[in-house]
């Protein structure tokens, strides 16, 4: 029998009904009389020299307003924030003198109508000096490579090592080691709604008010600091869904240059992105990173240690995405027991389109490239990959568990969560299916990936990677009201971007409180009205946001209940509190209601405790769990304070002449800890392994040569569809974190966290009969068809002879 009322029992979601029935409230539903809107003239070189900008046939069209280049925007605002100490590259809305990367924003147009803004930017006239380019990470990494930012001097943005534990003497002592070199390919979360952002200036009050399809932390100071304004002068309204993000929905350049406009100008400013500007420059490309992966390990395959290389072409700009080579050190080792680790750390700009955050910052390209090694120790013993894992996981017995990094993982049992999937797949059957398929002249293979969600979004890898960045704290809250009526408000203090956060703090105030969750309303303020929030950045609402309501409603219980006691006339301890309602222990006739307890705080202050403020308004911010400490010298860190797992297993089929794949069969196991809303969890775990088969199958930011982006419409850029996303068979297996109010991990980024590994795994168990080992996602059909033709003309030059 469940502990809880509401928590983890199968309750709707409260969001889906305005969305169901297009109700939702979206950046670019604001419209306010008088609004102009902005279209961008972009580069259409790699890298190449501005040396003049003509703008006067474009100013000579009826109803165009402005031309705004970059020096005139750079002279009056601040470079964007970088994350790492990089002060030689800035980053800025509208390229300044050199054009980084083709589709990099030069002039932005201002007209009446989109569509004349977008008329007058053919218009104006651009004189471009090409300069030389670089693409490659691995070759802008190489001395003598073209340098993207000349005073900046080199393309490195940061290169450092980090070594955990005995590494050399635990090589020089193990019988075997390997090395594989892997690639992760150039993806993104192509939300849905590209960025949109409404910005309008107030003048008399000195407010500039912003509406923004965004999803990260910190984005009001970001745009005041940029904007050279008090932070009391921007005002984020929270109020407006989300389209769909997933960490790239970052629109820093995006808000600065739309409320420069409308400061400058005098009226409302509304930019919307198409798809081909949120493609090549909407500043959403995810991690491209080549690893460098060695393992030493004793007969039976149990791992003693690893060195990894991960090297991120991260683009023109030293945005946020640097830090995503950070986050994966929390949980470098995955959920295995590997005693020591070398880690280098490498990100280097390049002539492409910028990296910002996608979903997970970088743990599962790191969970891809641990997934591969094990996968190649098995195949080097002579082993079973499932006996493989199972005898390098970490035991339940063995938690709370330091791995060498200096992260504590909270709890686990990843063989139960294993051995769970094994019997409803039907293990043997499985396999006996594969065999099957494989006889009739297919490729088949079974995939699988065992790999950990670090949940709880700490800040750490900040001054890990940037000492001057000191950041110890990553809180959230929230606020309770119960007004005289009796009425709960709940408010929270970020946007809706589709994670279920109403649901979640309704869930958890009413299972603190003992009421209907469908009671409490739950708002988003301004950001002028709000208190501190780091967004739902690193699958942390559940923790943090979840958290901060708990703590919230406890503070309220708890006055209800010293409101009680006193007018009751009975000792704090016999006072119970019981579904809104507090009664005497020893006489529970003497009580006194909701509505009584209420109307007493707010009208009869003579009932009240003394020194007991009137009215029912309780806060909570909260500082994440296991937190609030710098990195030590050798990069030690509690990274995040709770870890969900989750095991993949899949059959795929291959068909040999098309190199087409199919999967047949998709199992997860998943432990998030204690559920809080099982449709929120089930949602972000299809979500998300729909999301890593595209990352593996099909989605890939290429380029050609010529530094020209390929993708750049859904004709080329491959988006799964319902054909290519098979039915998910979820089980869920919970070790609730001790660290957490309900026991609760993060699920936000679940699915997304093994899908490619385990896709990957699957791709080379059929192809391995052919000799063929792909070690570069994405895996796509062509290429994969192409490999297979290979392979069997080499096989039949081979048997001709007989």
């Amino acid at each position: 029998m469940s502990a809880f009322r509401f928590v983890s029992t199968d309750r709707r979601v409260r969001e889906d009904r305005r969305f169901v029935v297009g109700k939702g409230r979206f950046a670019a539903d604001i419209a306010a009389a008088g609004t102009r809107h902005v279209a961008l003239v972009t580069c259409p070189h790699p890298a190449a020299r501005i040396l003049a900008i003509d703008k006067a046939e474009a100013l000579a069209v009826p109803g165009v307003h402005y031309v705004l280049d970059g020096r005139e925007l750079a002279a009056a605002t601040q470079p964007l924030l970088a994350g790492l100490d990089t002060p030689k590259v800035p980053r800025r809305p509208l390229a300044v003198d050199v054009a980084r990367y083709a589709g990099e924003w030069v002039a932005a147009v201002v007209a009446e109508t989109r569509a004349l803004a977008e008329d007058a930017a053919e218009l104006v006239r651009v004189d471009y000096q090409p300069q030389p380019f670089v693409l490659d990470g691995e070759a802008a990494y190489a001395p003598g490579s073209p340098i993207v930012h000349a005073d900046h001097g080199s393309n490195v943005l940061l290169d450092r090592t980090f070594v955990w534990g005995e590494v050399e003497r635990d090589f020089a002592e193990s019988p075997h080691r390997l090395s594989l070199r892997l690639k992760w390919g150039r993806s993104s979360t192509v939300p849905i709604e590209t960025f949109a952002v409404f910005a309008s200036w107030d003048p008399w009050r000195e407010v500039l008010d912003v509406y923004a399809s965004v999803q990260m932390p910190r984005f009001p100071d970001q745009v005041a600091l940029a904007l050279k304004l008090p932070g009391s002068s921007v005002r984020v309204h929270n109020d407006v869904d989300v389209g769909g993000s997933y960490g790239v929905k970052r629109g820093i350049k995006h808000a600065v240059l739309v409320g420069y406009l409308s400061r400058r100008l005098g009226f409302p400013v509304r930019l919307v992105e198409d798809r081909l500007e949120n493609m090549r420059a909407g500043d959403g490309h995810g991690p491209e990173r080549n690893f460098d992966v060695e393992v030493a390990f004793d007969e039976s395959g149990l791992i003693r240690s690893m060195k990894m290389r991960a090297l991120d072409n991260v683009g023109a700009y030293a945005g946020r995405s640097p830090f995503q080579l950070g986050k994966p050190i929390g949980a470098i080792v995955g959920p295995y027991r590997i005693q020591s680790v070398q880690y280098r750390a490498i990100a280097v700009t390049s002539n492409k389109t910028v990296q910002e955050a996608v979903r997970a910052f970088g743990q599962s390209p790191t969970n891809y490239a641990i997934e591969r090694a094990i996968e190649e120790v098995a195949r080097h013993r002579g082993l079973d990959r499932l006996e493989v894992r199972r005898r390098n996981l970490i035991r339940a017995d063995e938690f709370p568990y330091l791995i060498p990094s200096g992260t504590t993982y909270d709890s686990g049992d990843y063989h139960a969560v294993i051995d769970k999937v094994i019997v409803r797949a039907d293990y043997s059957a499985l396999v006996a299916e594969r065999d099957r398929l494989r006889a009739r002249g297919l490729l088949a293979g079974i995939g699988m990936a065992a790999c950990l969600e670090p949940s709880g979004a700490n800040s750490t890898f900040e001054p890990l990677l940037n000492p001057k960045n000191e950041t110890t704290t990553y809180t959230d809250s929230c606020r309770i009201n119960v007004d005289v009526s009796g009425a709960v408000t709940a408010t929270i203090h970020t946007l809706s971007a589709g994670q279920g956060h109403e649901t979640l703090v309704g869930t958890v105030v009413g299972e603190v409180l003992e009421i209907d969750p469908d009671r409490i309303r739950v708002v988003r303020p301004d950001s002028l009205a709000s208190l501190p929030s780091q967004s739902p950045v690193g699958s942390r609402m559940a923790i943090m946001l979840g958290g901060a309501a708990f703590h919230a409603a406890q503070k309220l219980k708890a006055r209800l209940l010293a409101i009680a006691a006193h007018d009751l006339r009975i000792p704090p301890e016999r006072a119970i509190y019981g579904a809104g309602d507090v009664f005497d222990r020893t006489a529970p006739q003497n009580r006194r209601t909701w509505t009584e307890l209420v109307t007493v705080a707010h009208r009869n202050f003579h009932r009240l405790p003394p020194d007991t403020e009137p009215g029912l308004a309780f806060t909570h911010v909260m500082q994440v769990p296991t937190g609030g400490q710098l990195p030590t010298a050798d990069g030690r860190v509690q990274m995040y304070p709770c870890f969900a797992f989750e095991f993949h297993l899949l059959l795929m089929v291959i068909d040999p002449d098309l190199g087409k794949a199919e999967i047949r069969r998709y199992v997860v196991g998943h432990d998030c800890g204690t559920v809080i809303n099982p449709k929120i969890v089930r949602g972000m775990t299809i979500g998300g392994i729909a999301h890593g088969i595209g990352a593996a199958l099909y989605e890939e930011f290429a380029y050609d040569a010529q530094g020209q982006l390929l993708a750049q419409s859904f004709m080329d850029y491959l988006l799964p569809s319902a054909h290519e996303v098979p039915p998910v068979e979820i089980i869920h297996h919970e070790t609730p974190s001790p660290h957490t109010v309900f026991g609760q991990k993060g699920s936000g980024e679940s699915g997304y966290l093994g899908a490619p590994a385990a896709i990957a795994s699957a791709v080379n168990d059929a192809v391995r009969p052919l000799g063929i080992v792909v070690n570069s996602l994405p895996i796509k059909m062509a290429q994969l068809g192409d490999m297979i033709a290979a392979a069997r003309d080499k096989s039949d030059a081979i048997e001709e002879p007989k």
